[in-house]
């Protein structure tokens, strides 16, 4: 498959985004996700974007226009956020079991299905392990249980080459059969979906693209505790979530209706990068951005100018001429089960 160089300014803005700080037992990362680059265009704008972010499905609309005379055929792409496992610890939050569209990532232009290529590869110490990988074998996806177990039936000399290349580690514990060292992925995953998009000379394109989120969550919330404030990653929510006083004040009356410390809430949390939207010619015509929380009795907090609520769990936010400065984060806190 060819080199996609063509996206390589674009593909490092995608990280994985982790907690700043063990709020809560069994905390999962979420990955920051975005929307379709290209390298920068002078003659292709987005006339309108439509986002749609929920924790059930991220929607965008997107209409563009090429205003050139002639037809222009460039390369699209939808990079995956990157997969990192660097310890046992890490959990991150992937939606689907697919070993090659873990988001469940679907496209149409001009209301017809696009078929996507896809390019992966796997970086250990910052060198490309892709071809050693398949060569033996081993599932390019480190966050699943198989790739574990196909590590784990490697002969013995060949742990040693993977330990020192920086692609696995072993760990030691009982999986049922006593005590055990079993041989564990430690690499990154940078998987993106691309195809050859022709726009006509003076015309608009529709082009549509959904897929399920990485949702971030807690098993419960810091939130609300009387020492939180003092703490380094209470700022740090302040500034990504824009949590005002009726947010908080929603917190304290769920505490006082459950006669607690601590608030009966669970988090959830999804990013998803809005700066992506700048590599279009011009700045976006017309954005719109609608959140839904799921239920009308969770909470949500994220930032926006002039956001409004449309209807029990929507809130919506309209710019003209928009050009994203920041990505979007979204903090829904939810009632247990």
């Amino acid at each position: 498959m060819r080199a996609l160089t063509i996206l390589s300014a674009g593909l490092s803005l995608l990280a994985i985004v982790t907690s700043q700080d063990a709020r809560a037992n069994d905390t999962t990362a979420e990955l920051a996700t975005g929307g379709l680059i290209l390298l920068k265009s002078a003659d292709i704008e987005m006339r309108s974007e439509d986002l749609y972010v929920s924790t059930a499905e991220i929607r965008v609309n997107y209409r563009f226009f090429n205003k050139a005379p002639q037809d222009k055929t460039v390369t699209v792409a939808f990079p995956m956020p990157d997969i990192t496992i660097s310890g046992p610890d890490d959990n991150i939050s992937v939606p689907t079991e697919n070993p090659e569209n873990i988001l469940d990532f679907s496209t149409t232009a001009g209301g017809q299905p696009v078929a996507s290529h896809v390019e992966q590869k796997v970086l250990a110490k910052g060198v490309d392990r892709t071809e050693l990988l398949r060569k033996l074998g081993i599932p390019l996806q480190p966050q699943l249980e198989a790739t574990n177990k196909a590590l784990d039936a490697l002969p013995q000399p060949q742990w040693a080459e993977l330990i020192q290349l920086g692609l696995a580690e072993t760990e030691e514990y009982d999986a049922g059969q006593g005590m055990q060292k079993h041989l564990e992925a430690r690499w990154t995953l940078k998987t993106t979906y691309f195809w050859e998009q022709t726009f006509a000379a003076g015309k608009e394109l529709a082009v549509e693209h959904r897929y399920k989120p990485s949702v971030g969550g807690s098993a419960g919330t810091s939130l609300g505790q009387k020492a939180a404030a003092k703490e380094s990653w209470y700022k740090d929510y302040q500034r990504k979530y824009c949590m005002d006083a009726s947010f908080l004040g929603a917190i304290e009356r769920a505490k006082k209706a459950a006669k607690s410390d601590f608030p009966p809430l669970q988090e959830q949390r999804i990013s998803y990068i809005l700066k992506t939207g700048g590599n279009w010619a011009g700045p976006i015509k017309a954005f719109r951005l609608v959140v839904d929380k799921g239920d009308p009795d969770n909470l949500v907090s994220f930032c926006g100018d002039g956001v409004r609520k449309i209807s029990p769990t929507q809130f919506e936010l309209r710019q003209s001429d928009y050009t994203p400065s920041a990505d979007l984060d979204v903090l829904i806190l939810t009632k247990p089960p």
